[in-house]
């Protein structure tokens, strides 16, 4: 089954690589935001089934970003996958104690992307 998912990072490689996982191999409907702000703004026209978030942004990082969502009444019940290239085990646990569904790092390898996502949020796999 098809969710919606909505990619956050300031990279636009890494965004299009993501989206193109995501939606080409994953099957899912995916949006992009290139900031914390611009992912907030895609909240209130539409909200996805998850949101997976870029940790290191600037302006509004991932963490603050987190903060938000899980403070607005209308979206903090979405599961959210952090998405860093952090390799300090602490900082992954770190992350990893927030109220996230989970942690990734990059780089990931995008035929492998959709079934880590749906392992983390509980989904049946869509890309087998």
């Amino acid at each position: 089954m098809s969710k919606k998912i909505l990619v956050v990072d300031d990279d636009d490689d890494v965004r299009r690589l993501a989206v193109m996982s995501l939606s080409r191999v994953g099957g899912h409907d995916v949006r992009a935001a290139e900031s914390g702000a611009a992912c907030l703004a895609a909240l209130t026209e539409d909200l996805p089934d998850a949101i997976v978030l870029d940790v290191m942004m600037p302006g509004m990082d991932g963490p603050a970003t987190l903060a938000e969502i899980r403070a607005d009444a209308n979206a903090f019940a979405i599961p959210v996958i952090f998405l860093t290239a952090g390799v300090v085990e602490s900082d992954v646990d770190r992350l990893r104690s927030l109220p996230v569904a989970g942690v990734l790092r990059k780089p990931f390898d995008p035929l492998t992307l959709p079934t880590q996502v749906a392992d983390l949020l509980g989904w049946q796999d869509t890309s087998a």
